[in-house]
Order: C-alpha cells, then structure tokens, then sequence
C-alpha cells in the first residue's frame, strides 16, 4: 500500500510565533544557553552567546522551531539585527518575509 501523505508545513502557525517588537526580545548577550530537548534534540543542545557560528545556529533553531516564549527568552535584539544579514541568508524566504514583515526594522 503506498501511502502519500504529507507532512505538515514548518510555518504553520509561525506568523504566531514572531514577536509583535523587538524590545521584547531580551536573550543574553553573552554566556552560554541551553536548549530544552524539545527544541535540540540531536547535535548542540549547549551554545555560546559570544562564538558567532554557535549564535547562527542557536537562533536559526529558534526561529524554526522555537514558540515566542523561547524566541523572547533566548533571542537577544541587537545581536539578532547584527546576525540578521546572515540569517536571512541561510533561512527559508518564507521564514524571513514573515520576521520581516513583522519586524520591519530588520529588512533594512
């Protein structure tokens, strides 16, 4: 029998998930953060605030799987609008146009 279910789309509900402004989003700027399984399941699951590949990472984590407490919790502003070039770069179009829409001070 073949069975030709999809899965469902990663951004279902992901318009939820950004926050309304980014004075909200208050993670560390430096130190390390330590991901719930739910969130890092395989590979890091530990990242430092202050390597810029480990952040890439952290916050590319958070942006596709992560809720808005985790992103508002983790996520620090001013490294996430110096990241952002980079992220843009590595995350789905879809994923940044939502962000970007949202928050429109990182389209610039």
């Amino acid at each position: 029998m073949n069975s030709t279910k999809t899965l469902p789309s990663r951004l279902i509900g992901a318009a939820e998930r950004v926050p309304p402004s980014l004075s909200l989003l208050t993670g560390p700027a430096e130190g390390r953060v330590a991901l719930p399984v739910r969130l890092a399941w395989s590979g890091l699951t530990e990242f430092d605030v202050g390597d810029a590949r480990q952040r890439l990472t952290l916050y590319r984590t958070l942006l596709d799987c992560g809720q808005r407490e985790d992103i508002v919790r983790y996520v620090n502003a001013t490294l996430l609008c110096a990241d952002w070039p980079r992220i843009r770069r590595l995350t789905s179009r879809r994923l940044v146009a939502l962000w970007e829409r949202q928050l429109p001070e990182l389209a610039t």
